[in-house]
């Protein structure tokens, strides 16, 4: 499986990571990846840029160097109902939407609870993308989340950096299971490097790896093509991605 996009990089801007947009599309560049998202941490991450960061994403250019970008954020879940550090004001000018569980920002409940929050955040409209959602620290029911994502339209990813044991250590086999029963219901994902320095950008062996095993097919997975990640995009609603603006 070809992929040929990394749609979860972070910037010096997320306050812990090291690369600068520069850095990473060079990065990009050097593993032939053709598009990346910059996917800065919303505001209620410690560390993390205010808020005008995002409204202000609107003049980075839409290709540097070749590589395509896509200006978005991984909001935070912040509470039980489902929502996000960032309002409509705020999104609507986004590319790409990814939110998930981070223990600074909320705290884990029981797997019901866990499930029924990561449902509401789908099914807000709000969120095009739930990141790392086999984080064992916010334990879920995959099946569960596996249809509300396929009812509300929503990709669940398979995070590079969780398969690695860096960060988020006991993911894989929850990641297995839910990329199984998305497999099996026909859904489809997105694989995200989550790279906090220019050289783990478009890093996505372990993803595709685990993507073939499961059995979804290339169709199944949007990194495959930018066809497929902008016409999953405008489907949400995203129609700044088709809006052309200078190389550089």
């Amino acid at each position: 499986m070809k992929v040929i996009a990394d749609l979860h990089v972070h910037t010096v801007a997320s306050g812990h990571a090291y690369s600068t947009i520069l850095e990473n599309v060079r990065g990009a560049v050097e593993r032939g990846i053709e598009l990346i998202a910059i996917t800065d941490h919303g505001p209620a991450m410690p560390g993390a840029p205010h808020k005008y960061h995002f409204s202000n994403l609107r003049v980075l250019p839409r290709v540097i160097h070749g590589v395509e970008i896509l200006k978005g954020v991984e909001a935070n879940i912040i509470d039980a109902q489902g929502n996000i550090d960032l309002s409509p004001r705020f999104l609507k000018n986004l590319d790409i939407v990814l939110a998930g569980f981070h223990w600074d920002c909320h705290k884990s409940g029981s797997v019901e609870e866990n499930t029924r929050t990561l449902v509401r955040a789908m099914a807000s409209g709000k969120v095009d993308v739930i990141v790392h959602p086999g984080n064992p620290a916010f334990n879920i029911d995959p099946q569960k989340v596996a249809q509300a994502a396929l009812d509300h339209n929503v990709l669940l990813e398979i995070n590079n950096t969780s398969l690695s044991g860096m960060v988020r250590k006991g993911s894989r086999e929850n990641c297995q299971t839910l990329a199984q029963h998305i497999a099996r219901l026909g859904g489809r994902v997105c694989l995200g490097s989550d790279a906090h320095f220019s050289t783990a950008v478009g890093k996505l062996d372990q993803a595709v790896k685990m993507a073939e095993a499961v059995g979804l097919e290339a169709d199944q997975v949007v990194n495959t093509s930018q066809a497929a990640i902008k016409g999953f995009l405008r489907r949400r609603g995203h129609d700044t991605v088709s809006v052309p603006s200078p190389q550089v």
